[in-house]
């Protein structure tokens, strides 16, 4: 009897986890589509009041101020006194590739080994992740699959929130290899006793010749005729005729310096910086070689004593100041959080940022460092109708309240399993 209750539970909780599962994708686009009334925030930088934008079959087919020789057809949405926004992106995430942290068998995100260049993340990536489906609600429409661990962690792909598989979800594919470069300076371990200071890291240039050793190599074979096949090298082929970025983490004024000379000298093409907390004082190096930086998220706080308290709510003001091309991620916080990107963008705003340039940060700036700019980013004829119409500012987590969406033209659903629990549990508290 013991083992039918137990039989009887699993069952239930499988019913439970399938009941719970994410929505079913939108349908193609089968009609004109028609955004009224509503304040554009384009993604460029420029904004467009009482605006009207139409598409077909996903495509955008007219952005401009409401005219009358516009005609208005089809499907039509009023959205007086709203907010269309482009799809934001969230770029180095893991999203797809962990449900839940604790448990293994979720956890597909790392690989054992150090040089992985070779390890796609995009197979992994699960299309129906309840993780996944929580990015949407707040507008973040698009990621970066990008693996985790090791040196060379491996092969990101870029997806679009809203598909049955990851080959319905992909928006490009092996789009870059990402490279952790080690500290020059560790703290102690605490666990093992050690002082939690600063301290210089013996091994820094050894794992610094590693890297240079890997690349020189890679660049040899992609040189070569060898007719053997290298799954490693042959993954890194195109960071040396351009067809693959290298991005590249790292925060410090020593290792950003180092990557960028040392990875230019091994004649690697694009190189993206990955964090760069101290990317202010090494902004003329990466202007001079166009290294765009993915800024580290601003919801954290200052990193070394000596940093003022709104350190890294300036950040990306700074940086956009000195004249690099910047996007916000939050590599080093969960996946979940990825949710909050906006909030993100809204908090550089708050602290001087222009709100249009912080849109363009998660948007189009995002796009063109992925290299998915030409169809994704901004609300633009001839781009994907990837976009959201919003209650309010997008930047605002009191406001961003969505009432529609579209992933290439394909209105979505907006609930999630979240959702579901806020809305029971604020039922339960209400009584």
């Amino acid at each position: 009897m013991r083992y039918i209750a137990l039989l009887l539970s699993v069952c239930f909780g499988l019913h439970t986890s399938v009941s719970n599962a994410q929505q079913v994708p939108g349908k193609p686009q089968d009609e004109k589509i028609t955004i009224s009334g509503a304040t554009i925030h384009v993604g460029n930088g420029s904004v467009i009041e009482n605006g009207l934008v139409t598409f077909e079959d996903g495509v955008i087919t007219y952005v401009g101020q409401q005219m009358d020789a516009v005609e208005v057809s089809g499907m039509i949405i009023q959205a007086d006194g709203k907010h269309l926004y482009p799809g934001f992106i969230a770029p180095s995430k893991s999203l797809g590739l962990v449900e839940i942290n604790a448990v293994r068998a979720t956890n597909d995100q790392d690989e054992l080994g150090d040089f992985l260049p070779h390890v796609r993340s995009i197979i992994a990536y699960n299309a129906e992740s309840q993780v996944v489906e929580s990015m949407r609600p707040n507008g973040v429409l698009l990621g970066q699959v990008t693996p985790q661990g090791g040196r060379i962690s491996g092969t990101s792909s870029i997806v679009q929130y809203d598909a049955w598989n990851w080959e319905d979800a992909v928006v490009k594919v092996d789009d870059g290899i990402h490279l952790r470069w080690p500290n020059a300076f560790r703290r102690g371990r605490w666990w093992a006793g050690e002082s939690r200071a600063y301290r210089p890291n013996n091994n820094y240039a050894k794992q610094v010749e590693e890297i240079v050793e890997f690349m020189q190599q890679a660049q040899a074979y992609a040189n070569g005729n060898d007719s053997s096949s290298h799954l490693p090298y042959e993954a890194s082929r195109g960071l040396f005729d351009g067809s693959k970025k290298l991005y590249a983490y790292a925060d410090g004024v020593k290792e950003i310096t180092d990557l960028v000379v040392e990875l230019k000298n091994a004649g690697v093409k694009e190189v993206v910086l990955v964090g760069g907390t101290m990317a202010e004082q090494t902004a003329d190096l990466l202007k001079e070689h166009n290294v765009p930086v993915l800024v580290n998220t601003t919801h954290r706080i200052p990193s070394s004593e000596d940093q003022a308290y709104d350190f890294a709510y300036q950040l990306p003001k700074k940086l956009h100041d000195a004249g690099l091309l910047v996007g916000i991620q939050n590599a080093t916080m969960s996946n979940h959080q990825a949710r909050n990107l906006p909030f993100h963008a809204g908090q550089a705003a708050a602290k001087g940022l222009d709100k249009e340039t912080a849109v363009q940060m998660i948007s189009l700036n995002t796009a063109q460092i992925l290299g998915i700019d030409d169809n994704y980013g901004s609300i633009e004829v001839g781009k994907s109708a990837t976009l959201f119409v919003s209650e309010g500012d997008a930047l605002d987590m009191r406001t961003n309240i969505l009432s529609s969406a579209f992933i290439d033209g394909r209105a979505i659903n907006l609930n999630s399993y979240q959702k579901d629990l806020f809305d029971r549990y604020s039922e339960k508290y209400g009584q």
